[in-house]
């Protein structure tokens, strides 16, 4: 009974099984040519979860995980824009460069990893999603996300590793989604990072967004900083070349921020200090679940290496704390939800646990800077 499937909803399976073709995911050569995906017919999202949920009927269900109401007692006058940052982890890194020991190679299958991303997606419904090591952009996120009515964007590394990888759909990169019923995109920035007066292989996308129901304007931004240990002085330049444009763009944070990314830091690195003592008055959302407002969630991302096991806070959600209400924040998984075998899984696509906030415009941003 799960494949019976009416004229509008076969269509767009042969829509997305065609995403799915090994040909699509091999021609990859014009991968930086924008394609045309406006004449698309639009796409119902319950629909496309349906979809999803037929090619995953032999995995286990998607993990249950709750917002926590993080409001203060202040009234908004509009509905609050959901933010979702995540790293999804590259398709040709997970197959090909990662050495999750603990998941079994079945597991990151991308028929089947692509429909688990797009449900985690399709459950939350951002109004802004923010991606990292995307890179099956032009193939899959964007034909199926600007059906769905999202504005895209990509900006991929200059140098990506997946690009060592035998059978690689192209470089990985940042993408940027917004709701075009939602918002108007004013300007858009993409940001190749420097380092030491060097141009970095790390990139960032920064756009200034209109809320077509407020009038006000918001700048949203996503990144990807360096990995690994060593390189904590090189992540903390990269931060503060990153802030340096993020001042400029938000005229030194007269245009309210959200900045979403994996940092590969810690909170006991120079480059969270530097992001939490900015001039751009910024938080970071998801301290807010802690007891006293004060602590990062003990991990984001939790996986097996052969080195050994790996439990690291490294991606966050800033923003502008004097225009920016948090009212809500998604609880992360337990420890039981994981499992022994941790990160990624039958049950989850990626090693990074998606974030996703709902915010809210203050009513007198400028009494509080």
């Amino acid at each position: 009974a799960a494949c019976s499937m009416g004229n509008s909803t076969s269509r767009l399976y042969s829509a997305l099984a065609k995403t799915l073709s090994s040909s699509a995911v091999s021609q990859h050569q014009d991968c930086l040519e924008q394609p045309d995906s406006a004449h698309l017919d639009p796409i119902d999202p319950k629909d496309l979860l349906e979809e999803c949920q037929i090619v995953l009927q032999k995995r286990p269900p998607r993990f249950q995980r709750d917002f926590v109401d993080l409001k203060k007692n202040t009234a908004s006058n509009h509905r609050p824009i959901r933010v979702m940052q995540w790293n999804i982890l590259a398709q040709a890194l997970g197959e090909g460069k990662d050495n999750f020991v603990q998941c079994p190679m079945e597991a990151l299958k991308w028929e089947e990893r692509k429909c688990l991303i797009l449900e985690e997606i399709l459950a939350y419904k951002p109004d802004i999603l923010c991606l990292q090591e995307v890179d099956h952009y032009f193939d899959t996120f964007e034909p199926l996300l600007s059906r769905l009515g999202y504005q895209c964007t990509f900006f991929p590394k200059p140098w990506s590793p997946c690009l060592d990888v035998e059978q690689n759909n192209g470089p990985d990169g940042c993408a940027l989604f917004f709701l075009k019923e939602r918002f108007e995109l004013i300007n858009s920035a993409n940001i190749r990072l420097t380092a030491m007066k060097l141009k970095t292989n790390q990139v960032a996308i920064a756009q200034t967004l209109k809320c077509n129901e407020t009038g006000r304007l918001f700048c949203i931004a996503v990144t990807h900083l360096k990995a690994r240990t060593g390189w904590e002085r090189f992540r903390s330049a990269q931060g503060c070349d990153l802030l340096q444009n993020l001042k400029s763009i938000t005229q030194g944070a007269k245009i309210p921020l959200i900045i979403c990314g994996d940092f590969n830091a810690e909170p006991t690195e120079e480059v969270y200090r530097e992001f939490s003592n900015s001039s751009l008055n910024l938080n970071s959302a998801y301290k807010l679940l802690s007891p006293d407002g004060q602590s990062e969630p003990p991990y984001t991302t939790w996986k097996i290496r052969p080195s050994g096991e790996c439990r690291h806070t490294l991606d966050y959600i800033w923003y502008s704390q004097h225009a920016l209400n948090v009212n809500s924040a998604l609880g992360l998984l337990t420890e039981e939800q994981i499992g022994p075998n941790r990160l990624p899984s039958f049950n989850y696509p990626s090693d990074h646990l998606s974030l996703v906030c709902d915010f809210s415009f203050n009513q007198d941003p400028d009494r509080l800077l």
